[in-house]
């Protein structure tokens, strides 16, 4: 789960943008350019608990992001250029590629329009079971179920656990350690888990996630527009490392002869399911390349570099925090300052 950027790393950037260093240090550590991560684009509403808005961004934002790249000089360029950039000698322009995970209906209704108007190219990686209409938001029915109730309980461990939720704090910190414990449970566990919360709550999860997603329609139109790429995000958007070794073959698999049937394309391009160092491992990497894929990308941070230095199925992308709205923070994330270099055989990427 993203968390707000830190007082003294915030206080760091600042320093870097405010006294030009992240210029001087671009050149070294900005690599050949940048894959930015978004989820949902809509409008800001005044609800007091909101444990997901690290995954929003408004349509203002965008546009403004999409102006200030512009200005800043980069290339705004498809999945299929950034592959091709990342093995060759590197350009005099920085590029930057823009990207959405999941399903969310807001793409096609806030996003897509701003995007078009810019004439700018994006890629949504797509977890098929999503449109349709059987894909589970388990994140947004448990955000649903905290918010109402001032008191919940669930099994945990074969145990009842109660959580005490009347307090905006004890909201959030309930939401906190069950978005962390679900996300370690394989698939059917989790389900379970999430069903059993709905029910006794009274949560419809399947009209909550029909709802926030695209169906096959929307999908359709989004793959006739040249500007789109459509990518792979397995079938159920699971953590691949909570799986077994065939299971998590079948999700990568699988993914792709589905959504080329349904939107008569061709799927080049994967997204690891939340992306993290917790949700795939090295074996998944492999598994990704046997299935076809001309790059897979993950969340973990960093800037890609040029002459075959990134591994095309270990991509890093800069996943922007939506409860941050500064341009100034962008542009120093930007620049490659604040990431550790990454190398294909670093044990901390693959």
């Amino acid at each position: 789960m993203a968390s707000d950027i830190g007082v003294l790393r915030r206080a760091r950037m600042e320093l870097a943008y405010f006294s030009g260093y992240f210029r001087l240090k671009q050149r070294e550590t900005g690599g050949a350019g940048v894959i930015l991560r978004f989820e949902r684009v809509r409008q800001r509403d005044s609800r007091p608990f909101q444990p997901n808005l690290w995954r929003e961004i408004t349509p203002q934002f965008l546009d403004r992001t999409i102006r200030a790249l512009k200005r800043w000089n980069f290339d705004l360029v498809t999945m299929d250029e950034v592959c091709r950039r990342a093995v060759t000698l590197p350009k005099a322009k920085r590029f930057a590629c823009v990207t959405f995970d999941g399903c969310c209906k807001d793409v096609i209704t806030q996003a897509h329009p701003v995007l078009s108007k810019h004439g700018v190219p994006f890629t949504i990686y797509l977890p098929t079971a999503f449109p349709d209409g059987i894909g589970e938001a388990w994140w947004l029915a448990l955000e649903e179920i905290i918010a109402r109730e001032d008191r919940i309980s669930l099994v945990i461990d074969r145990q009842e656990r109660r959580f005490a939720t009347g307090s905006m704090s004890d909201k959030y910190d309930t939401f906190e350690f069950l978005t962390s414990w679900m996300r370690t449970l394989p698939p059917p566990d989790l389900s379970f888990a999430i069903h059993d919360l709905c029910k006794r709550y009274s949560v419809d999860l399947a009209a909550l996630s029909r709802a926030a997603s695209m169906d096959w329609g929307d999908l359709t139109k989004l793959a006739a527009d040249p500007l789109v790429t459509i990518g792979s995000a397995t079938v159920n958007y699971p953590a691949l490392a909570n799986l077994k070794e065939a299971d998590a073959q079948r999700e990568i698999t699988m993914g792709k002869p589905v959504a080329e049937a349904a939107l008569r394309c061709t799927v080049r391009h994967f997204a690891y399911p939340f992306g993290d160092q917790q949700s795939w491992r090295r074996e998944h990497v492999v598994m990704a390349q046997e299935a076809g894929f001309a790059s897979a990308v993950s969340t973990i941070p960093g800037v890609v570099e040029a002459k075959g230095y990134t591994n095309l199925h270990a991509l890093p992308r800069i996943a922007w925090d939506g409860r941050q709205r500064s341009l100034r923070m962008m542009r120093v994330m930007l620049s490659g300052i604040m990431f550790p270099p990454v190398r294909p055989t670093s044990d901390n990427w693959v």
